[in-house]
């Protein structure tokens, strides 16, 4: 699905906003010689940005408006090198409220629920921006924020919470608390709304079966706007994205070349309407395809894939690639076997070791069940790992996001 003229007008306006602040992708555009483009083999011609970028540009270097019409800021949740600091006008904040609003909508969320968000609030965009849509929409927010799950289960028994926004390990540690205790009679959710962490099958499942809810992807990163951008409809064949405010490409992550329709590769993303700090063809590093073809139910937004992972999420050990969807997608094929995993590689005796743990209940063979697990994944990726079983609920769970995977071949 190539830019259409709408979107070529609207590129057009970011890029003269760009040239006029004259801030990294100003200069980078001026350099070459970009005054504006004209054709979709023009914009494909546009340079890439990159989040170093935006590190390089801290903290307020991405600001593209004089700084009165600055309302807020929010930062990445990144946890390595200079925080990315996003800057926001008014006008951009109703605008991720709208796009928001169109998620619950989307997900059949009404004026009449009441949504309990969990994930963080503060610089981070999540928690205020499940509020932001769900007042757009609205409905009433229970903001609840991140942990205390004592109280957030309180709060969902008291005020008959119909849904819950979370990340998917925050999600299930509440739908493993509430069936531990026994209360879900007492729990009135019929819906999910998960962000900010790819998730499987799996995890989806067991999620859905112990809360009886419908679940839905939410997609979004705070360089564009935060969660919101896209979402999964009813007919769960991939997340509906808002194409007035967002345009997507796909790329070969090694070459930057645009992939076609139905092939995956890179997310790149260029904001149409944003003014705090626009960006053209941001690359995400999430892994995704454009589905071709209008959705059954409807809608015309058009979709991408639910995220496979990202190109950063790749190991190298014993010489070969491996990401930890590969690994996942073994572990779902085995009944026996909980969502939860974890994955950890070490530097034992002059060789690279990758250990996989997985969560089985007591009365399965674990030393069986091992062989099998460790023998269906070197089929899959070409080397033996150590698979360790262990009891269901050993293996942590975060309020947060889970981290599956644990090099520890390079730790002093």
């Amino acid at each position: 699905m190539r830019i259409n003229e709408k979107q070529i007008e609207q590129v057009n306006g970011r890029i003269q906003a760009l040239l006029k602040a004259d801030n990294f992708y100003g200069r980078r555009l001026a350099e070459r010689g970009i005054k504006g483009i004209e054709t979709p083999e023009d914009f494909e011609k546009l340079p890439f940005s990159e989040k170093d970028d935006l590190r390089n540009a801290y903290p307020l270097g991405l600001m593209t408006v004089p700084e009165e019409e600055i309302v807020r800021i929010h930062s990445s949740s990144g946890t390595t090198g200079l925080p990315v600091i996003i800057p926001y006008t008014r006008k951009d904040v109703e605008d991720w409220a709208i796009q928001f609003a169109r998620c619950y909508e989307m997900a059949g969320i009404t004026a009449k629920d009441r949504i309990q968000i969990t994930p963080g609030y503060g610089l981070w965009t999540a928690g205020i921006g499940f509020q932001a849509g769900a007042e757009r929409l609205g409905a009433m927010a229970v903001p609840m924020g991140p942990g205390n799950t004592e109280k957030q289960l309180k709060m969902m028994e008291d005020m008959k919470s119909t849904v819950i926004c979370a990340t998917s390990s925050y999600a299930l540690l509440l739908a493993e608390e509430i069936e531990k205790r026994g209360i879900r009679d007492k729990i009135h959710l019929r819906k999910g709304v998960i962000g900010s962490e790819r998730w499987g099958d799996k995890m989806r499942n067991t999620i859905s079966e112990k809360l009886g809810i419908e679940l839905y992807d939410i997609y979004g990163l705070t360089e564009i706007y935060g969660p919101g951008i896209g979402i999964n409809c009813d007919e769960n064949s991939g997340m509906h994205y808002w194409d007035d405010y967002v345009y997507i490409e796909i790329i070969d992550p090694a070459t930057g070349q645009v992939l076609p329709d139905g092939e995956e590769g890179e997310i790149v993303i260029t904001t149409l309407v944003k003014e705090g700090a626009p960006l053209i063809r941001y690359r995400t590093h999430d892994l995704s395809r454009i589905i071709p073809g209008r959705c059954s139910c409807g809608s015309p937004y058009p979709r991408i894939d639910r995220i496979k992972g990202r190109t950063d999420d790749m190991m190298k050990i014993h010489g070969v690639n491996v990401f930890p969807a590969q690994i996942e997608e073994v572990l779902k094929s085995f009944d026996e076997i909980s969502s939860e995993y974890q994955i950890r590689m070490s530097h034992l005796e002059g060789k690279d070791t990758m250990r996989i743990y997985v969560e089985t209940t007591g009365d399965v063979d674990f030393a069986d069940l091992s062989r099998r697990v460790a023998a269906k994944i070197k089929s899959a990726i070409g080397f033996t790992p150590l698979v360790k079983p262990v009891e269901v609920g050993l293996l942590p769970r975060n309020e947060k996001k889970t981290n599956r995977v644990i090099d520890e071949r390079y730790e002093d």
